[in-house]
């Protein structure tokens, strides 16, 4: 491989790991029809185990052209950093369509639905119980991940360690109340047009969540192996943005669908 060249840019190496992940996505997808129709979650496992490996090795790849082969310029940075803007714009987007289809149904509440939200005889969540519990500890989250940022421009290794530990724990500790909160709920996402747009707003959160926390723990590993520095630490930055990114949305969540829905 060459190791000098007159422009800035990177140009990337042929790889697999994209074929790979396409295939593995295409598995899940149709892994989680048959499990849905057929009860059987074979095929949904194995485009998880296809996605997780592809995802390891090529994060790895990144993860040596940015840090050993010095390939990450400020060009290339800052083609990544406007890549994971226009990422998080097309999520926010993705969420807009969830709130859309929750404020048309509940504003325009039908006759099947007792011309009420939420629906008759469906009993919502209390919105001063868990739901409040998970807001303080995204909120609390955000802080510590604040934290380790500063930490890191400040060449503060051990608290920059210690700030993103805490801020991935609190990402387990919240999918294990929503995981709680699911278990006992109610009403399940058959149950109307509330219980549909409720589990697929809040699933989807939550799945952003362990997306998240997934991304915070590689950065806490290659912050451990001292990857990053004041001045370069893209992929910190873009876990970072992505995080704050899942605690407005939860801001959102929690204000429309938990407390004014409820």
């Amino acid at each position: 491989m060459t190791t000098h060249s007159n422009h800035p840019f990177h140009l990337v190496e042929k790889s697999p790991w994209p074929l790979t992940s396409s295939i593995g996505a295409m598995l899940l997808t149709t892994g989680l029809v048959k499990w849905f129709n057929l009860f059987n979650p074979s095929l949904m496992m194995m485009g998880l185990l296809s996605i997780a490996l592809s995802s390891v090795q090529w994060w790895r790849d990144v993860s040596r052209e940015g840090t050993l082969q010095g390939l990450h310029t400020l060009k290339v940075t800052q083609g990544l950093r406007w890549g994971m803007i226009l990422f998080i714009v097309s999520e926010i987007l993705f969420f807009f369509s969830f709130f859309w289809a929750f404020f048309h149904s509940s504003l325009n509440s039908t006759m099947e639905l007792g011309s009420c939200w939420p629906p008759t005889a469906l009993t919502p969540f209390n919105p001063f119980q868990i739901p409040l519990l998970n807001t303080a500890i995204l909120l609390a989250s955000g802080v510590t991940v604040t934290w380790a940022h500063h930490a890191v421009t400040e060449n503060n290794h051990t608290s920059a360690l210690q700030a993103l530990a805490l801020t991935i724990t609190l990402g387990l500790y919240f999918t294990a109340l929503q995981a709680l909160e699911y278990f006992e709920a109610p009403f399940s996402i058959a149950d109307s047009v509330y219980g549909a747009t409720f589990f697929v707003a809040t699933g989807f959160h939550g799945l952003h969540v362990i997306i998240g926390t997934t991304f915070l723990i590689v950065c806490l590993n290659r912050l451990y192996l001292a990857h990053f520095t004041n001045n370069h630490h893209m992929g910190l930055e873009a876990a970072i943005w992505y995080w704050h990114f899942v605690d407005v949305v939860w801001l959102f969540l929690y204000t429309s669908i938990y407390w004014w829905g409820s």
